[in-house]
């Protein structure tokens, strides 16, 4: 079976890949066969792409706890046995 991937140089070519790897999604193929290369072709090449036209810079770790404080409910009451103000 032919391969049938191609470098992702363009929006065009970066929508052509999303579409053909979409249909793995709910059937993802076996790992080793003709069909899971594709896959594995497909989504490096998308990751890629991602990774060079919109980079995601990692959060700053503060606000990263502050987002995970705020997300398991920890208060500012809780927060300061945490975080004292002598800091």
């Amino acid at each position: 079976m032919k391969m049938n991937v191609r470098p992702i140089k363009t929006e065009a070519d970066y929508d052509w890949a999303l579409k053909e790897i979409a249909r793995y999604f709910d059937a993802q193929p076996k790992p080793g066969t003709a069909e899971g290369d594709r896959f594995d072709v497909l989504a490096t090449l998308i990751e890629a792409y991602e990774e060079k036209h919109w980079p995601i810079d990692p959060p700053d770790p503060v606000d990263a706890i502050q987002y995970r404080m705020e997300q398991a409910g920890l208060g500012a009451p809780r927060t300061m046995t945490f975080f004292p103000r002598d800091c």
